[in-house]
């Protein structure tokens, strides 16, 4: 059996949310770079499509990463971060923005509710004033504490300088190591 089909670019899915809405469906809408995708993602997306019918995720377009994040981002390009949250089961709908912020694709798609991490206060969340504007609203769910991929990349950093020192040490014992006898 065929999966239905849940990426589409931000004008097509304009028309899809045009129907969700004569249909009187509940949208809820997140976005993000999401290109590690870990467990703090997975809770959003849950808590977030437990807020209404259908879940859209809008994905930072590569060169939005970079220009965010630094060079050194995306973890994965766009086409496979799409991949990715297309196969969760929690979101509805992917689509993608290259813009810095959300904003346009949010004044066009007029989501039911906007939802963001912890991390974000209501009045930092953008986007805001054209969801309470058309009438929907701003849900802040909570944050998983230590969970972020920023800082999943530095612990990762950090324990690939480890190993790199442990492999120095290593071969500087003639390849025995601390179990030398």
């Amino acid at each position: 059996m065929k999966s239905p089909r849940k990426v589409y670019p931000a004008a097509a899915l304009a028309r899809v949310r045009d129907r969700l809405r004569r249909e009187g469906r509940t949208v809820v809408f997140t976005n993000g770079c999401f290109d590690l995708i870990h467990a703090g993602h997975i809770r959003l997306f849950r808590a977030a499509r437990k807020l209404g019918d259908v879940l859209i995720v809008a994905l930072n377009s590569d060169a939005s990463v970079r220009r965010l994040k630094g060079p050194a981002r995306p973890i994965y390009p766009l086409r496979e971060r799409q991949e990715i949250l297309a196969a969760v089961e929690d979101v509805g709908y992917v689509t993608s923005f290259s813009e810095d912020t959300p904003r346009r694709i949010i004044a066009s798609l007029l989501p039911d509710v906007l939802v963001k991490g912890g991390d974000w206060k209501p009045d930092q969340v953008v986007g805001r004033e054209e969801v309470e504007a058309a009438g929907g609203r701003v849900v802040i769910v909570d944050y998983l504490e230590g969970r972020s991929t920023s800082s999943i990349i530095r612990q990762s950093a950090g324990a690939s300088q480890k190993e790199k020192a442990r492999a120095s040490v290593t071969k500087a014992s003639g390849g025995a190591g601390p179990f030398r006898r």
